[in-house]
């Protein structure tokens, strides 16, 4: 689509879109943004960059909404940040040595999605405070979020896996944070794991300031809209939504990366 009136506004509902899911899941929302601006005209080779932008911004106006609550756990994201920071860093130079130009450890990460959902959809009281005794005392805290933080950076900077997805499920089957803590906090995490990204993504030219612009103007009032829709459900409800929002991602992920690679 030509650069216009149009694309732009559907840009901005696009932006929109992705930051209710980034307020409602702690993720990304990259699943949302890079499929739009790929159908409006933006190339492959700009969409990845051109979505980093954004994430910051939404994450510091989901957690208007999230912090007066007391949900965002301040210990956990100092912990698992520069950890976070530093493993997408040797994830994504380690990339290019991956075989098979990484489909068969997408496919894995797709499995390990598919069971983290299924462990969140039937999870239940038992499971929760068989978690929260394992987590107790401050060392098990620091090691669990280094890492959380560990594996969500590394596969973020490794696949391009939005980190939220993986660290929503490891805060509350390791740490054992409730659901909206957990999902306050990936929120934090994810909007910090982009600044790096976007300082490489723009020293390289690979990013298209326009789409990101504009993105920006959707997503900082749509991640409030999806924080607000978070604290509305109750907190198993959240778990059993955010689980089946898991599942979704883990077949797209796992269904595109084995066309991808029989197509080869």
């Amino acid at each position: 689509m030509d650069a216009g009136i149009l694309r732009d506004a559907l840009t901005v509902v696009a932006g929109v879109g992705t930051g209710i899911m980034s307020g409602t899941f702690g993720v990304g929302g990259a699943v949302i943004s890079t499929p739009a601006i790929r159908a409006l005209g933006c190339t492959a080779a700009m969409a990845i960059g051109t979505t980093l932008p954004s994430l910051l911004p939404g994450a510091i106006s989901g957690s208007l909404k999230y912090a007066p609550q007391k949900l965002v756990r301040w210990d956990v994201v100092k912990k698992t940040v520069p950890a976070g920071i530093i493993a997408s860093v040797i994830g994504a130079r380690a990339a290019d040595l991956l075989p098979g130009d990484g489909h068969p450890l997408m496919i894995l990460t797709a499995l390990i999605l598919m069971w983290s959902a299924t462990g969140l959809i039937r999870g239940g009281e038992a499971q929760d405070l068989a978690n929260m005794e394992r987590a107790k005392g401050n060392s098990s805290i620091t090691m669990y979020a280094i890492g959380v933080g560990v594996i969500a950076g590394g596969l973020s900077g490794l696949l391009g896996v939005g980190g939220g997805i993986v660290m929503v499920p490891l805060f509350k089957k390791w740490l054992a944070l409730p659901m909206k803590h957990a999902i306050a906090t990936s929120l934090i995490c994810v909007g910090f794991f982009a600044v790096p990204g976007t300082i490489t993504h723009t020293l390289q030219g690979g990013v298209d300031w326009r789409y990101a612009l504009l993105l920006t103007i959707g997503v900082i009032p749509g991640a409030p809209l999806g924080a607000r829709l978070a604290m509305s459900l109750s907190d198993q409800k959240l778990r059993r939504v955010f689980g089946i929002f898991l599942a979704c991602i883990a077949l797209v992920y796992g269904g595109s990366e084995i066309v991808s690679l029989l197509g080869n």
